[in-house]
């Protein structure tokens, strides 16, 4: 099964741009995880809501325009979870799951912890409330693979500056200790896992800089799995070639532990 994640950064933005149905066709995902949607579903054009060939589902924000994140599978899917279960967090559209069979698939968009760390009391319940959620999966049998924007680049290898970016959201000291706890926790990082030491792959550019031009960019995007389903992974990447939106996709092909 190959799964892809991508943060668009608007659906209806990078189809208008003829980067989305193209690059789908093209590479042909079986499962691909959408973040920062910026649409409700009825928002949405109907080739984009209804791609042929897969089955979707959309979890958007209250706030018109803002986060959202979606699912595209060319499965059937057993059963679809929209949310955490916590009003303070489900509100803003950030998380979607699939389950097929005792896989769970999470598409998840992390909140950003603003200048100053406006949001990172926020971001840092979010990441708690996302712990409890994958816990209660993983308590019931399941595995979990969960692809998206965590909005944090966990070590300096993770972005071109790190040292001129030590006080930047995504990069706080706090941010960073979340995400190693969550790893310490049982899960995996796995395009890190597979590249141990590979330099100057980033998933993310500001585009006010020309950064992308220059490669100076954040690995912020990433498919995390737990250590029991690490097995079954085969192959990741990172495809930095890919335009359309401020962040490129990653990708992670697994095989069926069953």
């Amino acid at each position: 099964m190959r799964l892809a994640s991508w943060n668009v950064n608007g659906l209806r933005a990078i189809a208008k741009k003829g980067c989305f149905l193209e690059w789908i066709e093209d590479f042909d995902p079986d499962v691909l995880l959408v973040q920062e949607t910026k649409a409700r579903a009825d928002d949405l054009p109907q080739d984009i809501r209804e791609i042929p060939g897969f089955h979707s589902q959309f979890h958007s924000a209250t706030k018109k325009g803002y986060s959202g994140v979606a699912i595209y599978s060319r499965f059937e899917v057993d059963e679809w979870t929209f949310g955490l279960g916590d009003d303070d967090y489900d509100c803003e559209g950030r998380v979607l799951s699939a389950r097929f069979a005792d896989i769970v698939v999470t598409s998840a968009y992390f909140p950003n912890s603003q200048a100053e760390g406006k949001r990172l009391p926020y971001k840092l319940g979010f990441c708690a409330a996302f712990e409890r959620f994958l816990e209660s999966q993983r308590e019931m049998g399941r595995h979990v693979v969960v692809g998206g924007d965590y909005n944090v680049a966990h070590e300096p290898i993770d972005l071109a500056r790190p040292e001129s970016n030590t006080t930047s959201p995504g990069y706080l000291p706090e941010e960073r200790a979340w995400y190693g706890s969550f790893l310490d926790k049982g899960y995996v990082d796995s395009w890190r896992r597979q590249n141990k030491d590979v330099k100057d792959v980033y998933s993310w550019w500001s585009m006010r800089t020309r950064a992308r031009e220059r490669n100076i960019g954040w690995r912020i995007d990433c498919f995390c799995v737990d250590a029991e389903f690490w097995p079954f992974v085969k192959h990741t990447d990172i495809l930095m070639s890919v335009a359309g939106s401020d962040h490129c996709p990653v990708v992670i092909d697994i095989k069926n532990p069953n």
